[in-house]
């Protein structure tokens, strides 16, 4: 079983910073050595978008167009722990931000920001930025 429980949403004024967290707990079945963890954005009337993703075994990072610059992804040393730095916001950030888990090699690139490659979902938590 997989868990991902996010934290550190809030509201922001535009231009400036939020944190985001990602607890990731894993059962003993999931012994495969690739794992990845994105952060994907849901705004209103809009459909379901990834924004950062980290391989956990190699550090490795790949980025939405929309937020190189701007986000960063990271983990903890345990890697049981993702982070979203996210720096000058913008009002086109507002948005649900939910973490997702995927075991099992994916080919470096924009596979990596796609929805469907990532089974293991968090609730979500809400960003919001005022302009």
């Amino acid at each position: 079983q997989v868990q991902l429980v996010e934290s550190g949403g809030g509201s922001a004024q535009a231009g400036g910073s939020l944190r985001l967290s990602c607890a990731l707990s894993v059962s003993s079945g999931y012994t495969s050595a690739e794992k990845y963890i994105g952060w994907f954005r849901q705004g209103p009337g809009k459909e379901r978008e990834g924004v950062a993703t980290i391989r956990t075994r190699t550090s490795d990072t790949f980025y939405a167009d929309s937020v190189k610059g701007r986000f960063t992804i990271s983990q903890d040393n345990a890697k049981t722990t993702v982070y979203l730095q996210m720096n000058n916001l913008k009002p086109e950030d507002t948005a649900m931000y939910y973490c997702a888990a995927r075991f099992g090699y994916l080919r470096f690139g924009p596979a990596l920001l796609a929805p469907p490659n990532f089974p293991n979902w968090g609730q979500g938590t809400q960003v919001s930025v005022s302009s």
